[in-house]
């Protein structure tokens, strides 16, 4: 409603643009707080459904409702966007109303695709959002944008076709048992499948969700597409985006074949730890920050599915929790790094230096996101990586071995790039005159740093949320069992 009600605000009245954009996402926010606080967590029912008749010849409703893990998906997702709008202030000054549209037209994506639970609305969301983020890097991004921007699009849509044409499978399959049209996901975790015919689906919706991650070697829109998006799209792209890949692994791909899944679990986690290693050693060759910054998360998200193919609850929770920290500090550090293009013009460490001097505030900060984003215990970073190597050790004691060297080399290229940028001598005259955060900035970056150390400190505060969600989880794996309960305002189903 906010996007739509922005387009309509004449394109002089920036100013309102901006404050009512923020206004929306802060709101939005609150909303998702209220639904954290009533979230019950002892159970693994879907909570806050809502279902709607839509179109009903071919079985289509407006079908959606929450579990613990779709709850800290939409919380970070809720939490992200309000940043990304408020450090756009500033920088964005090319059609600032289409901009704010478009960035609350893609929370709204984000939030249905995490909220979804008829496959037909899922897929309508999944598709929509890359309408604005094609929009948001092929106009507000850097020189080779438009490459960037088809890019993505071409990488993702391909990918996507391939799930609709399994989910149409499955559709008329679900007929062909039941007697009746469905996309309701709940009715489709019951279709039986032939092992061949499974096998092929399961590579259909495994191809769409790999790209999204990325998963290596299918993550080469990614670097393309950080580099040039605007910092707050980069954020976005990073805090939330990436996510919607894990959670289609979690939400269709297990339940809906769980032998096929628990079968090929070893060669995902293979495949994951090349991804942590190959993006690791490239990070650490770059000499561009936010190229640097891009391939680290290729190595975080190699991890988070490291985690979720052990199938064992300390690996799946770690997992899940690591999504929303990597959220944190991953979108944190592109934030920070277009704080220092925005007054340096460069995102090249050599044309930095000893900045820490006229700029202490900024490499502060820079330094607390950093040791979170290594897993320095006591930020949220270590909590989530101790508990998938603690869970990978015991169902795969190699792999998670060489994720641990991936963790190390994570910490060597984060304190290289750290120690090139911010210490040294302070030469460059550019350097020099450069001005340290601005209140605006330090609005946003200490909500961020907050939840850093609170998760830290108390991860049980996320952690308790999920936890039987977790369970259902991996009771759909190991035991094939997709049994779900609904709770409609305080009925269930």
């Amino acid at each position: 409603i906010s996007a739509v009600l922005i387009s309509l605000l004449p394109a002089s009245k920036t100013a309102m643009i901006k404050k009512f954009a923020f206004a929306a996402s802060a709101a939005t926010f609150l909303l998702s707080l209220v639904m954290y606080f009533g979230f019950k967590a002892d159970t693994s029912c879907m909570q806050f459904a809502e279902r709607m008749p839509w179109i009903k010849a071919p079985g289509i409703s407006y079908f959606v409702g929450i579990d613990g893990i779709s709850l800290l998906m939409i919380l970070l997702t809720t939490f992200i966007f309000p940043v990304a709008v408020l450090s756009s202030f500033d920088y964005i000054k090319k059609s600032p109303k289409i901009y704010y549209s478009m960035l609350l037209f893609l929370e709204t994506s984000v939030i249905g695709v995490f909220a979804s639970l008829d496959v037909f609305l899922f897929y309508l969301f999944w598709e929509a959002m890359l309408i604005p983020m094609y929009f948001l890097i092929g106009i507000w991004g850097g020189e080779r944008r438009i490459y960037a921007a088809i890019k993505f699009f071409i990488y993702t849509m391909a990918a996507s076709l391939l799930m609709l044409v399994a989910i149409l499978v499955i559709y008329f399959s679900h007929k062909a048992q039941f007697g009746f049209y469905s996309f309701n996901l709940l009715d489709l975790y019951k279709v039986s499948f032939l092992p061949k015919t499974a096998f092929f689906l399961f590579i259909a919706f495994a191809l769409a969700f790999a790209v999204k991650i990325p998963l290596f070697p299918l993550h080469t829109w990614l670097p393309d597409a950080h580099v040039e998006a605007p910092a707050a799209a980069s954020v976005i792209l990073a805090g939330v985006l990436l996510k919607m890949g894990v959670y289609g692994f979690v939400r269709f791909l297990v339940p809906l074949f769980p032998s096929v899944s628990v079968n090929y679990a070893y060669l995902i986690a293979v495949v994951a730890v090349i991804g942590i290693i190959y993006g690791s050693l490239v990070a650490w060759s770059r000499n561009d920050i936010k190229q640097m910054v891009a391939y680290s998360s290729v190595a975080h998200m190699g991890t988070i599915m490291l985690g979720l193919m052990a199938f064992n609850k300390a690996a799946v929770s770690g997992a899940f929790i690591q999504m929303v920290n990597h959220g944190l500090s991953t979108g944190a550090l592109f934030l920070l790094v277009g704080i220092l293009y925005e007054r340096r013009h460069s995102r090249l460490s050599a044309d930095y230096g000893g900045i820490a001097k006229s700029v202490p505030q900024i490499a502060a900060v820079f330094m607390i996101i950093m040791l979170s984003s290594i897993g320095l215990p006591g930020l949220n970073g270590f909590v989530g990586e101790f508990l998938i190597l603690f869970g990978s050790f015991s169902a795969y004691p190699i792999l998670a071995a060489l994720g641990v060297v991936g963790i190390i080399l994570s910490a060597i290229y984060m304190l290289s790039m750290y120690q090139k940028v911010f210490f040294g001598k302070l030469e460059n005259e550019k350097n020099k005159k450069m001005k340290d955060l601005k209140v605006r900035e330090w609005i946003y970056l200490v909500p961020i740093i907050l939840l850093i150390v609170w998760i830290g400190v108390y991860p049980n505060a996320l952690l308790k949320k999920m936890d039987a969600s977790v369970s259902s989880f991996i009771d759909s794996a190991v035991n094939k069992n997709s049994a779900c309960v609904v709770i409609y305002q305080g009925r269930r189903e």
